[in-house]
């Protein structure tokens, strides 16, 4: 399981005294605003950076780290990943997943055949929507409903569902 969690990236500076243009990759920005430390991945090196202010800017968290004072401090970091740790992460609900444990995961159906493996979660507006490609190289696409996603087992590393007619014509 992994143990980091993404939660934005940095797109670009904001300002001249060291601010961040963050897009956000979880499903509440706002929850930047209880965030006091993250993990900077630059794919170079690795920071633990902390959260010295919060701002908000159309869909973007505007971010102040402490003792990064300046656009020359902060530019290196452009296209950046901020991860939190597990135990920064947001508390799930009953039926709550996060989409990077979902990715790979093996999906059976309800009769225990091999489906394929689960690929990408698609947010849309009502429901998120499992990619899953079947062994044949042919993606399926699942509404993420109770009707069809029957159970998620982290530990099995399988997710089971149900076939609803018409989704493989």
């Amino acid at each position: 399981m992994i143990q980091e969690l993404q939660v934005g990236v940095i797109t670009q500076t904001h300002g001249i005294r060291g601010e961040v243009k963050v897009f956000p990759t979880t499903d509440d920005a706002a929850r930047f605003k209880r965030l006091k430390k993250v993990i900077l991945d630059t794919g170079k090196e690795r920071l633990d950076l902390e959260i010295e202010s919060v701002k908000f800017f159309k869909q973007y968290a505007i971010l102040k780290f402490k003792d990064i004072d300046s656009i020359n401090d902060v530019e290196q970091y452009k296209n950046g990943k901020l991860l939190v740790t597990r135990e920064q992460a947001v508390k799930l609900r009953k039926d709550e997943y996060f989409v990077a444990d979902l990715i790979g995961m093996k999906v059976v159906t309800e009769d225990g055949e091999d489906f394929g493996i689960l690929k990408e979660v698609l947010p849309t507006g009502a429901n998120d929507v499992y990619v899953v490609a079947r062994p044949d190289k042919t993606e399926v696409l699942l509404p993420a409903i109770r009707e069809c996603i029957l159970h998620v087992d982290l530990e099995a590393g399988a997710v089971t569902v149900h076939i609803m007619d018409g989704l493989l014509d």
